[in-house]
């Protein structure tokens, strides 16, 4: 069976638009986080990841009519199609899996006082409600008239989307896929939902919000972003003469079967799926799930400890850039092509790990050659999904 390799990707992220943005954050350990202010909520202030562009008019085309994360979604998506060329491909044999949690939330908050006013109602409304917007739009964007699918499956759903695009590869139902995530959640329905489960992390300082691997602080920062891979088999990226970034070696996503907002705090199901991702592999780093929320990060600890002791070193680029949730595997996978192709491994900032003293983390940046890193994630709905990724 041929190797599915990525061949181009987009990123749009706080403060970060492209491949060379991303870079520089990622090996100088820069925070990209600022405060978003509510102006009719006074006090009410929290640390988050903001994007200014808008993506309204992306490469001359309008999209004023898509929902903020679909925006964002075309303009990664368009980078990373630019990126492997994507062109090459005929239309019908290109494959589009995109993965989401929160959706069009922020448009659906907008409009859902005139949702009992059929005159205010917005003809674009159906659009807004119907999650499949997002592959489809990103679809007719990059001119692609395959397969079209959208995950909902949480943390996890980038992931899932690449585990998905990887089988369509694998049985030659297509000959490209362009997978990834996108959200744009920075909404009072998912702000006061996780304030309310108290996940959220209510700090107004942005060096103490969001600390990953640490028992002093709690809460995650909430933060938008879009990260899109192109996937293809190895064979067809050197008939092309392609660049080939990283091989997609394994992903594995199981669901815990939990009762609503509950989860596996033993770590146990996270384990198995760790452990068959990586199988005999021992690799460079793990870019770790560790956001802040104490289960979540003693999880992350518990898998690694289980697995290989202290002799792999673990990071979490979450105090850079946050928390995007369906996207943030995503983007961590493209953190990982970076730190292989430049050869270094980022670190994990806002924190001194305590609590966490007998796993090792990577505090500063470390220069090393990179020749696999394991992706973790996991989230409220239930899913872990692990992705091994390796070098050429």
């Amino acid at each position: 069976m041929d190797d599915i390799v990525i061949t181009g990707y987009g990123i749009k992220a706080p403060g970060i638009l492209d491949k060379f943005s991303f870079l520089n954050v990622l090996e100088k350990g820069i925070c990209t986080q600022g405060i978003l202010n509510y102006s009719h909520q006074p006090h009410t202030n929290i640390v988050a990841g903001l994007i200014e562009d808008s993506f309204m008019e992306i490469n001359g085309v309008s999209y004023h009519r898509h929902p903020r994360s679909v925006r964002m979604a075309i303009a990664a998506a368009l980078d990373a199609s630019e990126m492997s060329n994507v062109n090459d491909f005929k239309p019908h044999r290109i494959a589009v899996i995109m993965g989401t949690s929160a959706g069009a939330i922020l448009e659906i908050e907008k409009y859902a006082t005139d949702a009992f006013d059929l005159r205010k109602f917005p003809i674009h409304g159906v659009s807004l409600v119907d999650t499949h917007t997002l592959s489809s739009s990103v679809a007719e964007a990059i001119g692609s008239c395959g397969s079209a699918f959208t995950v909902t499956t949480g943390c996890s759903a980038s992931l899932d989307a690449i585990l998905i695009g990887k089988q369509l590869l694998e049985s030659g139902s297509v000959d490209a896929c362009i997978v990834g995530g996108t959200e744009a959640p920075l909404g009072q329905w998912t702000i006061n939902g996780f304030k309310k489960i108290r996940s959220l992390s209510t700090e107004s300082s942005i060096e103490k919000a969001g600390v990953p691997f640490s028992t002093q602080h709690r809460g995650f920062v909430l933060s938008e972003g879009a990260g899109v891979m192109v996937l293809e088999r190895r064979q067809s990226a050197i008939t092309r003469g392609q660049k080939i970034y990283g091989k997609v070696e394994r992903v594995v996503s199981r669901n815990e079967g939990q009762k609503l907002l509950t989860s596996d705090i033993t770590g146990r199901h996270m384990l198995d799926v760790f452990q068959e991702t990586v199988g005999d592999t021992i690799p460079s780093y793990i870019n770790s799930q560790a956001l802040g929320i104490e289960v979540n990060d003693q999880i992350e600890r518990f898998t690694l400890k289980e697995t290989f002791g202290s002799k792999v070193p673990i990071t979490s680029i979450k105090g850079m850039i946050g928390h995007t949730f369906g996207a943030m595997g995503a983007m961590q996978i493209i953190a990982s092509l970076l730190s292989m192709e430049y050869g270094f491994i980022p670190p994990t900032i806002k924190t001194s790990g305590h609590g966490f003293e007998d796993i090792p983390i990577v505090y500063e940046t470390r220069h090393q050659a990179v020749e696999s890193v394991c992706i973790t994630t996991h989230g409220s709905s239930g899913n872990n999904a692990c992705l091994l990724l390796t070098h050429t």
